[in-house]
């Protein structure tokens, strides 16, 4: 194939175009000979690639981003182990239904079946769509290069539309370069005038449903959506005096501090909360999947037990309405527009303010009682930190503001359990894969997206130690995110499980050669990748840590060692029962 001459428009050309021309501000990937034509383009355009020393840490930062705009993420990626690479990253945004667009450079399309450099094959030729397809809404196989841009187009429309999610576009080398038909323009991308609402008469049965009933819940997921259906379920939720569970993903889409949100429900959850939920006589269930962990295993004796209780699940997956429990009402809708419409039915009916008083006292109560425990195990001197105590000292210091990426373990579900977010706060973390690694990555994406806010990647060492590209990412790219190492030595949260299950912990702790406790000196990395290392070595030097690293604005670790020991596990999950043999 000859080379397209200057006047002639390129297929990687005409695809920057219309990316940019959607709104795409940021790529974030590496390089490959696959896409090196596509990155040319990228170069002279207005879009600016975010270049990641590895290509899960791109996706993950991809994630971040579209998580702190509401925008996709695109990831771009090489063929074969590039493209396998960022299977993890693409899986976790998939799986929490973050728009992704993940482009992928393929083999030379006229080389399929010869098995050149670096192509996924062996039982099959050049299928490395493949391996995304169990999780990702659609891949597209670009063929021809007048296929390009519509492909695109349906990308992009296919990752933000309906549930969104994570999509492939895996295009042939040469297709990048050969040169596009005058004929083909890029396709625009639809607006989306209207998102799926609710009938009248249905909101109209729900709200009867929810006055009449004694001993309401509205149990919330990550699906509600942006301010407006926050706003209204706040105000459905206060006219009714209805109290709110939530899983992990939706914490702080209400308040910590509400007086009617209970807190989370299933194994990391409230005992009152789990008691509350297996006895409400109605649960309208919102953007929720009602996941393992946030429903006891599906134990009916630990924190949902339907029947007798009734659901009422809306969501704007038809695939969810009563996958883990029969429903009574069944809604596909967008969540935060199904909410408003409830809310409008009920002040149809002129229903008075409900008041119970006795249950916010309850609330109340168990919610002080948990945060001031957890205070109180703060308040430790101990060293090692105790997690509670750097979980007290983080929240000490950082603006009201901040944005908090987790990674897993004490990080994710401590926070979740009893770190009070404040109403202008953030907490961004990675749900339904539970992935080791998306926290450093992910600040990065959060970061470039809200340059003005403080960011805070609270992880653990085993995810600090995964991700390790993400502190000269941080440094090239001017990030001021600030990586707090809460450092045991140990994928913590699995050998307290092992530990509690067989009576030792074998192969989850880090260990030298001789048996001792091992870790690297994160504060040092963090030097000597050029940012600044803060480490921690005795109780007092976490706060001056952070206030010194949130007042300098640049990138930092501060690494903080921490006594290993397990977050609290009020609720169920079955695991334990497998460890013992027991199934039922």
């Amino acid at each position: 194939m000859s080379a397209p001459t200057v006047a002639q428009r390129t297929a990687a050309g005409a695809l920057v175009e219309q990316l940019a021309g959607y709104g795409v501000e940021y790529i974030f990937g590496t390089c490959g000979h696959t896409n090196i034509a596509l990155l040319d383009a990228l170069g002279r355009s207005p879009i600016e690639f975010v270049i990641a020393r590895h290509e899960q840490t791109a996706a993950h930062a991809a994630d971040g981003y579209a998580r702190a705009t509401g925008k996709p993420g695109v990831v771009l990626m090489h063929v074969g182990p590039g493209m396998m690479n960022a299977v993890t990253g693409v899986a976790t945004a998939a799986l929490d239904s973050v728009p992704l667009v993940a482009i992928s450079g393929d083999i030379p399309s006229y080389m399929y079946g010869r098995h050149p450099h670096q192509e996924v094959n062996l039982h099959a030729d050049a299928d490395q769509t493949a391996v995304y397809r169990p999780f990702v809404k659609r891949a597209w196989q670009v063929q021809r290069v007048e296929d390009l841009l519509r492909f695109t187009e349906r990308a992009f429309w296919t990752a933000t539309s309906g549930r969104p999610g994570a999509v492939l576009l895996n295009v042939p080398m040469d297709i990048f370069s050969r040169p596009l038909p005058d004929s083909v323009t890029p396709s625009p991308l639809p607006v989306l005038s209207s998102r799926p609402d609710l009938a009248p008469a249905d909101a109209d049965r729900i709200a009867a449903q929810l006055v009449a009933a004694e001993r309401p819940l509205i149990y919330l997921g990550g699906g509600l959506g942006g301010p407006a259906g926050r706003q209204a379920l706040r105000e459905l939720a206060e006219h009714l005096d209805i109290p709110v569970a939530h899983s992990l993903m939706a914490k702080g889409a209400l308040p910590d501090e509400h007086p009617l949100v209970m807190g989370m429900t299933g194994f990391w959850g409230l005992a009152e909360t789990n008691a509350y939920a297996r006895d409400a006589d109605l649960v309208l269930a919102i953007g929720t999947r009602f996941a393992e962990t946030d429903a006891s295993s599906w134990d009916p004796r630990f924190t949902w037990s339907f029947p007798p209780s009734r659901l009422i699940q809306i969501d704007i997956d038809p695939a969810e309405i009563g996958r883990n429990y029969p429903v009574e009402i069944g809604v596909v809708a967008d969540a935060g527009l199904a909410v408003r419409r409830i809310l409008d039915a009920v002040h149809r009916r002129q229903v008075p303010v409900t008041a119970r008083p006795a249950l916010r006292e309850q609330i109340h109560t168990a919610r002080a009682e948990m945060f001031a425990a957890s205070a109180e195990r703060g308040r430790s001197d101990q060293f090692p930190l105790r997690p509670e105590r750097i979980l007290a000292d983080v929240r000490a210091a950082l603006p009201a503001d901040a944005v908090l990426v987790t990674d897993v373990g004490w990080n994710k579900n401590g926070v979740a359990q009893c770190y009070p977010l404040p109403a202008a706060g953030r907490f961004i973390t990675p749900g339904g894969a539970s992935t080791m690694g998306f926290g450093p990555a992910a600040a990065l994406g959060v970061q470039i997206a809200q340059p003005e806010r403080v960011v805070v990647a609270l992880i653990g060492d085993g995810g600090m130690s995964a991700q390790l590209p993400a502190l000269p990412m941080a440094v090239e790219r001017g990030l001021p995110v600030i990586f707090l190492v809460m450092n045991n030595r140990a994928h913590g949260t699995i050998s307290d499980l092992q530990s509690s299950a067989f009576g030792r912990s074998y192969g989850c702790d880090f260990v030298d050669p001789d048996g001792n406790p091992y870790s690297p000196d994160f504060a040092a990395l963090g030097r000597a990748c050029g940012a600044d290392g803060y480490a921690v070595g005795e109780p007092g030097d976490l706060t001056v840590a952070l206030r010194t690293a949130i007042e300098r604005r640049r990138p930092a670790v501060i690494d903080v060692p921490m006594v290993n020991e397990p977050v609290p596990t009020p609720g169920h999950w079955n695991i334990k029962d497998i460890y013992q043999g027991l199934f039922d």
